[in-house]
């Protein structure tokens, strides 16, 4: 299989050489390509100065437009699987192989990379726990499948799916409302248990003062999701 890892990087110049290390390290015959959503620190310089393979965005489309610009470059360049690999420094890539096997094994659509099976390594905060925990419910009831860390940047997907968000992606705050997307298409999503890290540097996208917005926002997408006809 062609796989490839899409790294969306905001203003990751605390991370950045650090995830693609890891990533060259650790993973085999995986390519990357780094979205660079138009940051504004040294972010592009460091990826062009190590001759990394990245698209650098003319504006800042925000992570949901970055992820889309990743997954369509994933189906335009002929891959057959692709996996968000956060630029933060909080996935680790030992779990990619593992996915990939998992995801072909068991012909499914989506493997989502979950802290929260066996409750190893980074828990994140208290508080986005409760979020966590709520969109897990939310999800629960609108399509009867458990998924246990809906909110995990970590997911790969087959042709079919990365095809589907080529096309239309959430534009923030994307995982739940995309995860109900695929379930509500019939499709096949699993989990498997991975350890995740703290962020590396810099400054997470969602602040404290964006967390009611966050849980609002998201909440409303996904019941616009779940009735949405295709």
């Amino acid at each position: 299989m062609k796989k490839l890892i899409i790294i969306p990087a905001y203003n990751e110049e605390a991370n950045i050489e650090k995830t693609v290390r890891s990533i060259q390290e650790k993973t085999k015959d995986f390519d990357y390509v780094i979205i660079n959503d138009c940051s504004i620190d040294n972010t592009r310089k460091i990826c062009e100065e190590n001759s990394f393979n990245v698209v650098n965005l003319p504006i800042n489309l925000g992570i949901g437009g970055a992820v889309q610009t990743g997954y369509r470059y994933a189906y335009e360049q002929g891959y057959d699987v692709a996996v968000q690999v956060d630029g933060d420094g909080q996935h680790d890539p030992e779990f990619l192989e593992t996915m990939a096997e998992y995801l072909d094994k068991k012909q499914l659509d989506m493997v989502i990379g979950s802290r929260f099976i066996e409750k190893q390594g980074f828990q994140s905060s208290s508080m986005r726990r409760v979020g966590i925990h709520f969109f897990s419910w939310l999800i629960k009831v609108l399509t009867g499948h458990t998924i246990t860390d809906p909110t995990s940047g970590l997911r790969m997907v087959g042709r079919n799916v990365m095809e589907i968000f080529s096309r239309d992606y959430p534009r923030d705050y994307p995982e739940p409302e995309s995860v109900v997307a695929v379930l509500r298409r019939n499709m096949k999503v699993e989990e498997i248990p991975v350890i995740m890290h703290e962020r590396g540097g810099g400054v997470s996208s969602i602040s404290l003062n964006k967390s009611v917005y966050y849980m609002i926002k998201v909440t409303l997408a996904i019941l616009i999701e779940r009735i949405r006809k295709y």
